[in-house]
């Protein structure tokens, strides 16, 4: 594995990381809207990963972090009784969206980390590229 292959790696787990803390800046800016049924409310999301492996001797183009899609919660959606709100249904309920404010602001600090700690690599990278090309002064 050569030194830009890590390159590789560490900028598409920093790429799928922006991803994850866009969904969570969503869904955060989102858990407090309300809608008159289950089917207008807005669901929480989640980016899916899987990890691109290469097999020796091929291309180090399909190597790090691929992002598969952003999958919507099938979690129940909260109801609450409000007669008088605007967007109340027939029987004086509004619905709420299925987003955890603890889960959201735990993924957050995950995916924050985890862009830091990518961010590392590269930096180390970097570092590893210079002290190379130094050897030959």
């Amino acid at each position: 594995m050569s030194l830009f292959n890590i390159l590789d790696i560490a900028g598409s787990a920093m790429s799928a990381q922006a991803l994850r803390l866009n969904t969570t800046a969503s869904n955060l800016a989102n858990a407090e809207s309300v809608s008159g049924s289950p089917a207008e409310t807005y669901r929480a999301r989640q980016p899916v990963f899987s990890a691109v492996m290469q097999a020796l001797g091929e291309s180090p183009a399909g190597v790090g972090v691929q992002v598969d899609g952003i999958m919507e919660s099938q979690a129940p959606v909260r109801k609450q009784y409000e007669p008088g709100h605007p967007l109340a249904n027939n029987d004086g309920y509004i619905f709420l969206p299925n987003v955890s404010m603890v889960e959201e602001m735990a993924n957050m600090i995950s995916a924050s980390r985890s862009y830091q700690t990518n961010s590392e690599v590269v930096k180390t990278s970097k570092q590893l590229f210079m002290r190379t090309l130094s050897l030959g002064q």
